[in-house]
């Protein structure tokens, strides 16, 4: 298929799948006059600032700027590249994706063949190890899931399998057609000093991990005996595989919500943790795998859930980092819970010497965030030592500076005072005067103020928004007329004047052509309330035109002036001086320009 045939494609797609339903059943819409509105699912906020167009099929998110068309939405909430979000969409409006020969497609189609190469080993590799745990050779694999009160039914909805040795694998995988640069890029397969294949979680019990897609990404490896080997294994990141943008379990979970049984997540370290606690019953469970947790885990737990519970080990509340890492879920608008457990204990111990009954009452009494740091900091002094006690307030009162509200700090500091015997209002004065934290001193990102940006690139920006997104007002203006310094805006002047001669300005189309950031975002920002829409909006882009038009016009005259003093003959002088006095008159028309 050509590039052209390709293009038909892509536009019959977004037409088959209507944005507001795609969207729809993502996040949750309100209709408000012709657009629909929600909480932004790229970034935190209250008030809903993400609107989508239905008539012009594109979303726009008037806080943080996140823009796009249908196919643009899935890339960014289901993080995938441009060519899955179309198979994606493909299979929900039943099409077949066709096949694009164009050079740079010919590299994304390579690309894209690569994966579902690695993609289809990994999931042949996934049943050799669920065909070895039940083959009669792995009973050492058997009976330690038995140890750990994992039944047959989980395990097999886990995928969980066996590897008995360091050879049957690569072997097996050679022999289904898999060469052996694919063996080693998927990450099940290393090398020896000798160059020779083996399996990467050689001899141990093996957990597939596994996308929000359904795709069999990478593998874990628990070893099963003693050794100076590390106990648990994942295997490398891949071009499938990228540990700081995965969460084990997340494709249940993704099940678990669309059938409508997901109020919040628990949040673990390991995958056998998530995998008991799922076979007690607690099926909205993920893990981080023990990694620091990132943004985009955070922002993928966004997607289900505005609600998770940290169950980490019982020893986790001395661990500083960590609790500092939590912080990335509040700032992606998580509402956080921790789950205290016995000194010493991990969700697995509390599930098999108390069992689901006694998890539960450790997630009864799970706390907020802040409280919960507030009792780590506890653990660590000794109060009956006045030094130890200071020490103690002196970290409690730095807990405390993070409270949201004052409601919130009062209730913290009678807890302090109650443990130390120090007054509230001692505390208060002493809170009051601790140094700002480094984090609330560095500078914040901002929008350019009003005097940051020219008149010209102002005036650009209404223009440009009001012509791409069709307003009456602003139909008939000759858009080749003028002149834009900024590339963006030439681009988007040059969609609307081709869109124009085939018949309809559709937004949406934009998205093909430009990032969805930055200028074109400030070009849609101007859609919110009526400011493109309100009986001054027709006078201000007139305004707008001659910002645009006077620097033109006045440049225009100057190069006819300098050209009637070189013209060789009356009748060219005659025809450069009219010229000359018809712009002038033009230039004379235009207004001040208004308050651009």
């Amino acid at each position: 298929m050509n590039k052209e045939n390709f293009t038909d494609f892509i536009r019959e797609l977004k037409e088959r799948n209507d944005i507001v339903e795609v969207i729809g059943s993502y996040i949750k819409l309100e209709r408000r006059g012709y657009n629909y509105w929600a909480c932004c699912p790229f970034h935190h906020e209250k008030t809903p600032s993400f609107s989508i167009n239905a008539a012009d099929r594109y979303y726009h998110c008037f806080g943080c700027g996140a823009s796009g068309d249908v196919i643009g939405f899935i890339k960014n909430y289901e993080n995938v590249d441009f060519m899955q979000a179309v198979q994606i969409l493909a299979a929900r409006a039943k099409m077949e994706v066709p096949a694009y020969d164009e050079r740079s497609a010919e590299e994304a189609a390579e690309k894209k063949k690569k994966r579902d190469r690695l993609a289809a080993l990994m999931k042949d590799a996934a049943r050799f190890y669920f065909g070895n745990l039940y083959s009669g050779r792995a009973d050492a694999h058997l009976a330690y899931l038995q140890q750990r009160g994992i039944s047959p039914s989980t395990a097999r909805k886990f995928g969980i399998g066996a590897s008995l040795d360091y050879a049957s694998l690569p072997s097996h995988l050679l022999a289904q057609g898999y060469t052996p640069e694919e063996c080693a890029e998927s990450g099940t397969c290393s090398r020896t000093e000798e160059g020779r294949l083996i399996d990467a979680e050689g001899e141990r019990l093996i957990i597939p991990i596994i996308n929000n897609m359904d795709e069999v990404i990478a593998f874990g490896g628990r070893l099963l005996k003693k050794s100076d080997r590390a106990k648990y294994k994942n295997t490398r990141e891949t071009l499938l595989f990228n540990k700081s943008r995965t969460l084990y379990n997340i494709n249940l979970v993704k099940k678990e919500r669309r059938a409508g049984g997901l109020a919040s997540i628990i949040l673990v370290e390991g995958y056998m943790d998530a995998i008991s606690l799922y076979e007690a019953g607690f099926h909205g469970v993920v893990a981080s795998m023990g990694t620091s947790l990132t943004k985009e885990q955070a922002r993928l737990l966004k997607r289900y859930t505005d609600n998770v519970f940290i169950s980490y080990d019982g020893d986790f509340a001395g661990q500083k980092a960590n609790l500092r890492g939590l912080d990335i879920l509040k700032q992606e608008g998580l509402k956080v819970r921790v789950v205290p457990l016995p000194e010493g204990f991990d969700p697995d111990d509390v599930i098999r010497r108390q069992g689901a009954q006694g998890y539960q009452a450790c997630l009864d009494q799970a706390m907020p965030l802040i409280d919960f740091r507030l009792l780590a900091a506890r653990r660590k002094y000794d109060l009956t030592k006045t030094d130890e006690k200071r020490d103690y307030v002196a970290e409690a009162l730095s807990v405390v500076r993070d409270a949201e509200s004052a409601t919130e700090r009062e209730e913290l500091l009678r807890r302090i005072s109650s443990e130390t015997g120090v007054s509230i209002a001692s505390l208060a004065r002493d809170l009051e005067s601790l140094p700002a934290p480094a984090a609330a001193q560095a500078p914040q990102p901002v929008l350019p103020r009003e005097d940051d940006v020219s008149r010209e690139r102002k005036a650009a920006r209404f223009v440009l928004a009001a012509c791409l997104l069709d307003k009456p007002y602003a139909r008939q203006c000759d858009l080749s007329a003028l002149s834009f310094e900024d590339p963006a805006h030439t681009t988007v002047a040059g969609y609307v004047m081709k869109a124009r001669r085939e018949g309809a300005v559709r937004a949406s189309g934009i998205f093909d052509l430009l990032p969805a950031d930055g200028e074109l975002a400030e070009i849609l920002d101007l859609d919110y309330g009526d400011n493109l829409d309100s009986p001054a909006a027709q006078k201000y882009f007139t305004d707008c035109l001659a910002v645009l038009r006077r620097p033109l016009l006045t440049a225009e005259i100057a190069r006819l002036q300098t050209a009637y003093q070189s013209a060789q003959t009356a009748a060219e002088k005659g025809d450069i001086l009219m010229r000359i006095n018809r712009y002038t008159k033009e230039l004379k028309s235009l207004s001040s320009g208004g308050k651009v």
